[in-house]
């Protein structure tokens, strides 16, 4: 399959380190506006919808995680970057993952936010054709929304879950299955080793989608991977604890800067 021209908006100083930032499955690149308002002056910042998702378009799937990672090369090419750090959520952290192996000349530094090596193949799948049957508002929308937040802070903050239930709500149907198809095909655990670049994981402590032992996994496999668990946070961990994880996004970038100055 043929890369996708990908839908992205540019923040932050152009002679800064550039940061991709790669959404969680049913997103669109609003997803990162704190990391966006928080980390723009520090910053280069290329936020990109997934194909199917958001600005981006929709080739028929099945997708494979492989496609994913080439769309970004691509937007690398398009904006002339050689190497850039990336961060991505769920299978935008798969993306990140598939970088490492694949493309490590292109990568400097990952943060790889409530992901995954390998997920179960037979459940993706099945949501792939009921919403391919019947559509993203009325197969996924509430059951997915309700493991992006924990209970308490969605009851506290009930305009952004609606909010995010919107944007579920408005992925294509086939966009949404066929990036589903590529997480079901996705099993990175036994190439890990190979990644070369530095690697923070971060897992919210209760994420029923991606709990901590999918991030310990992919930490201690990687030779230069560290795992965080931020509490009080469920799959979305970079919206409902976005302070912390912004935080720990721009300390893992900040090495770079001191790498590049010794």
């Amino acid at each position: 399959m043929t890369s996708c021209e990908l839908h992205f908006e540019l923040a932050g100083r152009d002679s800064a380190p550039a940061l991709l930032l790669g959404g969680s499955l049913g997103t669109t690149l609003r997803m990162w506006e704190p990391q966006v308002r928080a980390l723009e002056s520090q910053l280069r910042l290329v936020a990109f919808d997934h194909r199917g998702h958001g600005g981006s378009p929709g080739p028929p799937g099945p997708y494979e995680i492989a496609d994913l990672g080439r769309d970004v090369l691509a937007l690398l090419d398009r904006l002339g970057l050689e190497r850039a750090c990336y961060c991505g959520v769920s299978i935008g952290g798969m993306v990140g993952l598939w970088l490492g192996v694949n493309a490590a000349e292109r990568v400097d530094r990952l943060v790889l936010i409530s992901t995954s090596a390998h997920m179960d193949g037979a459940a993706f799948l099945q949501r792939a054709a009921a919403v391919r049957a019947a559509g993203t508002p009325e197969v996924v929308a509430d059951a997915v929304v309700s493991r992006w937040f924990t209970p308490r802070w969605a009851a506290q903050h009930q305009d952004v879950a609606a909010r995010y239930r919107e944007m579920i709500s408005a992925t294509p149907a086939e966009g949404y299955a066929g990036c589903c198809e590529a997480v079901a095909s996705f099993d990175l655990r036994g190439e890990l080793s190979r990644m070369a670049a530095p690697t923070l994981v971060i897992a919210g402590s209760g994420d029923p989608a991606t709990p901590p032992e999918h991030g310990r996994l992919i930490a201690q496999a990687v030779p230069d991977g560290r795992l965080v668990v931020v509490e009080q946070a469920a799959h979305l961990a970079s919206v409902e604890q976005a302070d912390a994880v912004t935080s720990l996004i721009a300390g893992h970038l900040e090495v770079i800067e001191a790498d590049k100055e010794r």
